[in-house]
């Protein structure tokens, strides 16, 4: 039987305030409360996406993310942090583009 898609919905709104109230409790890196509404957001958004599709042949434009996808995530901020260092040389580039009637940076 296909779940109401509005009953989704509810539950989907319910579960981000629930997440929201959990983080703004939170208590630590790892805390299980805000692990838990992570976990029951995740859980009432794909029951959402499936009633919606179901009744409307339409999706969200949203994705969840598996665990896997997280660490190809921290993947990439690790490489970030590189580009954030600058030399320099970077700093009299800048200036250069300044005395030249170029962009500078706020």
């Amino acid at each position: 039987m296909a779940t109401d898609p509005r009953a989704a919905l509810d539950r989907l709104v319910a579960a981000l305030e629930a997440h929201l109230a959990a983080a703004q409790r939170r208590r630590g890196e790892e805390d299980p409360a805000v692990q838990d509404a992570y976990s029951a957001l995740a859980d009432a958004f794909e029951v959402y996406e499936e009633a919606l599709y179901a009744a409307y042949d339409e999706v969200t434009p949203f994705e969840l993310f598996e665990d896997d996808d997280l660490d190809d995530e921290d993947d990439l901020d690790e490489d970030d942090d590189d580009l954030d260092d600058e030399t320099p040389e970077d700093d009299d580039l800048d200036d250069g583009a300044d005395a030249a009637g170029g962009l500078s940076r706020r």
